[in-house]
């Protein structure tokens, strides 16, 4: 399961995309977001879910590893859902364990736990493939482009992006250790499938502990190579690719407020006259 978390990863291509500016890539996965939360129905939640899985194919990006990424908050969707279908009360009461209980499934609450998980997939389907097709060094730059002018209240903008950048490239790298380690524990006879729940959780110290260990080290070298590198930061630095607006991201933001106003427009039509169910959400 460790090994299907694909975030953070990039993946080199020539699609249109990949060719995107990294600044218009993440607004435009903002905007995307901010929309998501925005529809009211299943038609328009289906609209950007159609859009996302259009922009998978798009960037040429293999469904497998989509798929693998999913797999990964699958639980999480089904406590949601789980959540939804029990806690919702309003609606028609379909079925009920014990007279005497507060929980019940009812209709809204089925069509809400739809409604959330669908929500939930576009939204990790969309925003993935940010990270999937920019590198991180254009995912830096970019960000530090963005939050420029948070340099009016002196915030390190350059070392904020920094971070995060590096945070983001190195969670591929920690999952491939810690893969690692646990077949060594696992070699050496660990048990770490079996047992009750306060078992499982003592066999994991074996795992993490080497796994900081090797974090920090990993840390420490990095900080390393870049003082050896004599680098200082924002002082002076220069980059050898400059990043500009082209056609593309014009298109890509006339696309974005498209959605986002077609959305805006579907929410507030009446149930009657395009007959979906509205959310209670």
């Amino acid at each position: 399961m460790i090994r299907d978390i694909t975030i953070g990863q990039y993946f080199p291509g020539n699609s249109f995309l990949h060719l995107l500016d990294p600044r218009a890539k993440i607004l435009i996965t903002l905007f995307y977001i901010v929309t998501l939360f925005l529809c009211k129905n299943f038609f328009s939640l289906f609209l950007l879910l159609a859009v996302a899985i259009l922009s998978v194919l798009i960037s040429r990006i293999s469904f497998r590893v989509i798929l693998k990424g999913l797999r990964m908050i699958l639980l999480i969707i089904l406590f949601t859902a789980a959540l939804q279908i029990f806690y919702n009360s309003k609606g028609t009461v379909l079925w009920k364990p014990v007279p005497a209980w507060k929980f019940a499934v009812t209709d809204q609450g089925i069509f809400s736990a739809v409604f959330l998980s669908i929500r939930i997939v576009a939204l990790i389907l969309f925003s993935s493939l940010l990270t999937y097709t920019t590198s991180p060094t254009q995912l830096t730059d970019a960000i530090e482009r963005l939050l420029s002018p948070l340099k009016l209240l002196r915030v390190n903008v350059h070392a904020l992006s920094m971070m995060m950048t590096i945070a983001l490239r190195f969670i591929p790298t920690l999952i491939e250790e810690l893969n690692i380690i646990i077949s060594a524990q696992k070699s050496r006879g660990a048990d770490l499938d079996s047992g009750s729940l306060l078992k499982r959780a003592k066999a994991l110290v074996p795992i993490f502990v080497p796994l900081f260990v090797s974090a920090f080290r990993r840390a420490y070298e990095l900080a390393f190579a870049m003082d050896c590198r004599c680098y200082n930061g924002e002082k002076g630095r220069t980059r050898m690719k400059i990043m500009k607006l082209g056609p593309r991201d014009y298109v890509g933001f006339a696309a974005s407020a498209i959605l986002t106003a077609a959305v805006v427009v579907t929410s507030y039509v009446p149930l009657s006259s395009i007959f979906i169910f509205e959310s209670v959400i």
